[in-house]
């Protein structure tokens, strides 16, 4: 399932769609070069679940929890991480599966550890697709693994 963004606002606009159909111990690894969209997506998904805090990229802190109306968002930005033994540190096996969402960047090289219950998207800038000093548009592709994934993007 692919989609394409013209705006940083219909990033964040599809995010709030993904994460209107968001539950309790749903997971989404995010993957994508910097710039790409990942955290516009996060804002979106943040918004669908009544957040109103100012959601960034965790890159420093690893995890950022941010509660919301109905569900916490689990934020996580893996990007510093080398190898999987550093997860242990993380808290991701604390919320895997449980409380709230979880949405994790930079997660695929971890998508072993992380378990087979999750929706990977993909966020790709389209630069061949833009003017020089135009912000380009970006793909955003998903990928379902296990029913609860599948069920997520057939409603989207």
């Amino acid at each position: 399932m692919r989609f394409i963004s013209h705006s940083t606002e219909e990033t964040i606009a599809f995010g709030e769609r993904l994460g209107a159909l968001l539950r309790e111990g749903d997971v989404l690894i995010l993957t994508g070069d910097l710039g790409a969209g990942k955290t516009q997506l996060t804002k979106g998904i943040a918004r669908a679940l009544g957040i109103t805090d100012d959601v960034t990229s965790p890159t420093f802190t690893i995890q950022m929890v941010y509660p919301g109306t109905e569900l916490d968002l689990n934020h996580f930005d893996l990007y510093r991480l080398e190898r999987a033994d550093q997860l242990e540190d993380t808290g991701l096996f604390d919320v895997l599966g449980a409380e709230g969402v979880c949405v994790i960047e930079w997660g695929e090289q971890f998508a072993d550890e992380i378990g087979d219950e999750r929706l990977d998207v993909f966020l790709t800038r389209l630069d061949d697709e833009a003017e020089p000093g135009e912000e380009p548009p970006r793909a955003i592709e998903l990928v379902a693994h296990g029913s609860r994934a599948e069920q997520i993007a057939s409603q989207l």
